[in-house]
């Protein structure tokens, strides 16, 4: 017994000090514990938020409806005489196949090749080339100034019910051809007159038809030229606008590149010249005839000369030069548009620059 109490005596500091530190341990604040449906991500580090990029948030200047259209009107201009230039060979074999009477005088686009050379040389491709270019850089220049004014307005009206935007090319295709054909007849009544055989310069052939003739012999052929832009440009100008905007769905882009232009344009040039190269030849026998040596009658209008034709080649009449014709319309279409893109989106970059650049100058320091 006594050595019992002595041994619990002998502990007692060791428990007098455990009983210190837990009264004093409960005296501490207590930290509430987490909760339970706290999710375990939270206890985790979190991501620290990644700052967002500063975008430019200055406005791009805006083009407005006459900007497009001198944007285009310039575009149209550079596009028409390079293209015309290059493809200037194929229309003058195209118009000796369908002038009245070469069935007699030529076989074939071979036949008529090298008879020019023969007879003239390599200029004998370029006759009436001087006219061309000065004359389809202004017919281009009016035919796609139209066609962007139609479009920009017509695209403004188009997002109610008035013009489904289905037929926004096709009614710019047309109002551009109805506007630029009353540069391009003349242009082409004096280019053909020369490549039938027509002496002179460009400017003495227009003096002699309008001696000969007076102004309106200048638009000699007028209604037949639009009977065939008409549903040229239509197929043609629609076609391109067509595919350009299905490549441009499929790419997800804003803007056609080089090659796709030109596919573009070869694709649209052909399916137009195919299927209006019947008004094509009509329009030639009536600005060529009293050129070519074949043609003893004159004929004034569309309906005689189809009839004229008819009787004397039957259908077949209506396909004369269709070869060189689709050739060259592929390839004018192809040279064109993509001459015509790259014109206008170099224009339009290099004008909104410069915008970009007054704003700046004029804008308070």
């Amino acid at each position: 017994m006594e050595s019992s109490c002595l041994s619990i005596f002998d502990c007692s500091p060791l428990l007098l000090d455990h009983l210190a530190a837990h009264l004093l341990a409960s005296t501490k604040p207590q930290q509430n514990p987490p909760p339970v449906f706290l999710s375990i991500s939270l206890n985790q580090p979190q991501p620290q938020p990644q700052p967002q990029p500063q975008h430019n948030t200055k406005p791009k200047p805006h083009l407005t409806i006459l900007d497009r259209s001198l944007i285009g009107a310039a575009a149209g201009a550079i596009a028409g005489a390079f293209t015309y230039f290059c493809l200037h060979p194929l229309d003058t074999i195209k118009t000796k196949l369908q002038t009245r009477g070469a069935a007699q005088l030529y076989t074939n686009s071979f036949d008529v090749a090298l008879k020019i050379l023969e007879s003239n040389g390599i200029l004998g491709f370029y006759s009436g080339i001087s006219a061309v270019v000065v004359g389809s850089a202004l017919s281009s220049a009016v035919y796609f100034g139209t066609c962007e004014f139609a479009k920009s307005v017509m695209g403004v009206v188009g997002d109610g019910v008035v013009v489904p935007r289905v037929l926004v090319p096709p009614l710019a295709g047309a109002l551009g051809n109805v506007v630029s054909s009353g540069i391009m007849v003349p242009k082409e009544l004096i280019t053909q007159q020369m490549q039938a055989g027509a002496k002179g310069r460009s400017w003495e052939v227009l003096l002699q038809v309008l001696e000969r003739e007076g102004v309106m012999g200048l638009y000699k052929g007028y209604w037949a030229t639009l009977l065939r832009n008409l549903p040229a440009g239509v197929l043609s100008y629609s076609s391109f606008e067509y595919l350009k905007a299905w490549v441009l769905a499929r790419r997800n882009a804003k803007q056609l590149e080089p090659v796709e232009s030109v596919c573009c344009g070869a694709l649209a040039g052909a399916i137009s010249a195919s299927m209006t190269t019947p008004l094509d030849v009509v329009k030639t026998r009536l600005m060529t005839q009293g050129v070519e040596k074949t043609a003893a009658v004159m004929y004034g209008g569309v309906v005689e000369m189809v009839k004229l034709i008819l009787k004397e080649e039957g259908s077949v009449g209506f396909t004369r030069g269709m070869g060189p014709r689709v050739v060259h319309s592929a390839c004018f279409s192809a040279l064109g548009y993509f001459a015509f893109e790259t014109a206008r989106l170099t224009i339009m970059k290099e004008y909104v620059k410069r915008m970009e650049c007054k704003k700046m100058d004029d804008a308070p320091s």
